[in-house]
């Protein structure tokens, strides 16, 4: 089995991102478990589309993917889905 470093040819994250990717945020669709009446985590499970710095860093979220694609690229970034 291939670690997340074995697959990027030995790759840190850091070198990762220095590779021209700093233009790049991931969008990817996560389930949060979140409680509707105090927005405190742990209640019921809701669909965020979750946006991720090239390093992998979560930058912010949104309630769909065309909004997260939208968020992404008002800040001047190329928005690209990640599973």
């Amino acid at each position: 089995m291939q670690t997340g470093r074995d697959r990027t040819g030995g790759l840190s994250p850091e070198d990762f991102a220095a590779l021209g990717v700093q233009g790049i945020a991931y969008v990817r669709r996560v389930l949060e478990r979140v409680d509707a009446k105090a927005g405190a985590k742990g209640g019921e499970p809701i669909v965020v589309f979750a946006i991720h710095s090239a390093d992998g860093e979560r930058i912010g979220g949104a309630p769909s993917r065309d909004l997260a694609f939208a968020a992404v690229r008002q800040h001047g970034l190329e928005p690209v889905d990640a599973h």
